[in-house]
């Protein structure tokens, strides 16, 4: 016995099928059908992202991972729906497959460096070195804040108002500073030469003061640990070395946020060149004394010269007789260079070749 209703379904199907066949049949059809099953997988995957994306951020505490793993979702859906599409285009791919080992050798050194992104970017996610948000320092001096991590890329916000893209395997060849990964709380150091003379405990006391008149500066509480090891978390002056030139006094302070630490080093420096001024501390510069002694030689002076001459330290002093000399038989010379006239005043008499 035969339904109505199971008639039509199996009539409809039919309809369906001839319909299928006819436009398969059409010019570009494999193409649209592709096309079309890779736009159903993008509705798909969108739809997907939203499903998942909120439980996901609350379950993954990292971001970046959580990021990766929606971002892996929407591609392998994707990915899916070509698949799809082109298996029902009749796309061969035992063909695709052979033409993969063939070209194996080319392929593989075409995509070695994305490869290797690929794997330093999974091992960045692993290892956790810094997270999106984190302010970081390369070793090119570069700081800025992480604003995205991807199997391929890391991308930096600099502090220069600029984007730096730094692929993953470049990246984990660099040395990254992470300046706010577990505690934002940053230690810096002044160096503050002073003389002798000054007053050396004073001196530390007002340096101390002027870090902590600074706002971004801990001025004090509990000690800061890290590791084993515990820190004044006021600023703390100390005598650093006895140096040529003075007693080196250096400080170590503690700054709460270190997104500003080239400003607030400029304010501690500044604070204390103000509170040394006025007070029994002198700030020291290199100073040199020339001594002279029976070692540093003897000056010989010629006067037909126009600098003096240094003898050697060994060499025997000059006779003033022989300096005298010398000096008149130059001046002489000098004379009757200039018309043969006796250069003494004194004499009173001219030489022939003036009369002349």
């Amino acid at each position: 016995m035969v339904f109505p209703e199971a008639t039509a379904v199996a009539g409809v199907a039919s309809r369906l099928a001839g319909l299928g066949s006819q436009l398969a049949d059409l010019p570009g059809a494999g193409l649209l059908t592709v096309v079309a099953s890779v736009a159903v997988g993008v509705v798909l995957a969108n739809f997907l992202v939203r499903l998942i994306g909120r439980p996901v951020a609350r379950r993954v505490s990292r971001q970046s991972v959580a990021q990766t793993i929606v971002r892996g979702v929407r591609a392998g859906t994707i990915a899916a729906a070509l698949l799809v599409g082109l298996s029902a285009a009749g796309f061969q791919f035992e063909e695709l497959l052979l033409g993969t080992a063939v070209f194996s050798a080319v392929i593989g050194i075409v995509l070695a460096p994305l490869v290797g992104n690929f794997i330093n970017g999974v091992f960045i996610l692993a290892d956790q070195p810094f997270e999106i948000g984190d302010m970081i320092e390369l070793e090119d001096g570069t700081a800025g804040f992480v604003e995205d991590i991807t199997i391929r890329y890391t991308k930096i916000f600099t502090v220069d108002n600029t984007f730096l893209v730094v692929p993953n395997g470049t990246m984990r060849e660099r040395d990254v500073t992470n300046l706010s990964a577990e505690d934002e709380r940053t230690r810096r150091s002044i160096d503050v030469l002073v003389t002798y003379e000054s007053d050396i405990p004073e001196a530390r006391r007002l340096i101390e003061m002027a870090a902590r008149d600074c706002d971004a500066v801990i001025d004090g509480g509990p000690d800061i640990r890290i590791g084993v090891a515990r820190y004044m978390a006021g600023p703390d002056c100390r005598l650093h070395e006895f140096a040529d030139d003075g007693i080196l006094l250096r400080l170590r302070y503690w700054v709460k946020k270190p997104y500003k630490l080239a400003k607030v080093q400029s304010d501690v420096n500044t604070e204390i060149r103000e509170r040394l001024a006025d007070a029994d501390v002198e700030m020291a510069y290199p100073h040199r004394h020339l001594v002279f002694d029976d070692t540093s030689g003897v000056a010989r002076v010629d006067a037909g010269s126009e600098a003096p001459r240094a003898a050697a330290p060994d060499a025997p002093a000059a006779d003033a007789s022989e300096i005298g000399d010398g000096a008149g038989s130059d001046a002489a010379g000098d004379g009757a260079a200039r018309g043969g006239v006796d250069p003494d005043p004194d004499r009173g008499d001219v030489s022939g070749g003036g009369a002349g």
